[in-house]
């Protein structure tokens, strides 16, 4: 008796990226791929209307009512939570992958890695087996390593919540600083701290660290509680 092929949904807003999956896919011979979404209005729907088995998703796709990131995880898990997800990625962030893992994410695939670990990943969570690309098993064990069995979570103070939200919404050092009434070097030291804090070297990955984590969507004018801070996860 013919097994059923397992059946894909692929997201990813970027076109080559979401040909190069498809491709990648369409080299195992279990695998069909029965639908396709740029942003998170199309994949909701894709996943309403089209019998899926697997899905595999960009983590950063902006343009859609449902938003991206983790708050996008989130929702399909709510709503979907019959449909395993692989989950596309270009950021390491320790504090993101354990969150992923949280929120029942048992597939994660770096970019940087060979598409083929797209299928492989595939393979696995419609087994209900964790898969993880070498590059984020990379990241993972850099975890594991420096914790030292320690709580990894990331508590950022309100101000350096505050600095980090104004400047990801494009906002620059001596804007922020304007605005909040602070000094320039304070600004600069607070958003250097958050980034310290959560693993980030360059401004880009701050960026995308922040749309993941639904940082984007956070109050500029949340309370200053002094020493208490925020998780961010």
């Amino acid at each position: 008796m013919q097994q059923q092929p397992i059946r894909v949904v692929v997201a990813d807003d970027h076109p080559v990226i979401l040909f190069g999956a498809e491709h990648a896919l369409l080299k195992f011979p279990g695998i069909q791929v029965v639908g396709r979404a740029r942003q998170s209005t199309e994949l909701i729907k894709a996943l309403q209307t089209t019998p899926c088995d697997v899905l595999v998703t960009d983590l950063a796709m902006p343009g859609g009512q449902y938003g991206d990131g983790l708050p996008l995880i989130g929702y399909l898990r709510r709503n979907f939570p019959d449909v395993p997800i692989v989950v596309l990625t270009m950021l390491e962030n320790a504090a993101l992958l354990k969150r992923l893992g949280e929120l029942g994410v048992i597939a994660v695939v770096h970019k940087s890695d060979d598409l083929s670990h797209i299928g492989l990943a595939v393979q696995h969570v419609s087994r209900n087996l964790e898969y993880m690309s070498p590059q984020v098993k990379v990241a993972l064990e850099s975890l594991r390593i420096n914790s030292g069995g320690k709580n990894d979570e990331v508590i950022l103070s309100k101000r350096e919540l505050e600095v980090v939200r104004l400047f990801v919404s494009g906002m620059t050092i001596k804007e922020i600083s304007e605005k909040l009434n602070r000094s320039i070097k304070t600004i600069s030291t607070q958003k250097n701290t958050a980034m310290r804090k959560l693993g980030l070297d360059r401004d880009s990955e701050l960026f995308q660290y922040a749309q993941s984590n639904g940082l984007l969507n956070l109050s500029s004018h949340a309370p200053d509680n002094g020493a208490t801070g925020e998780v961010v996860s």
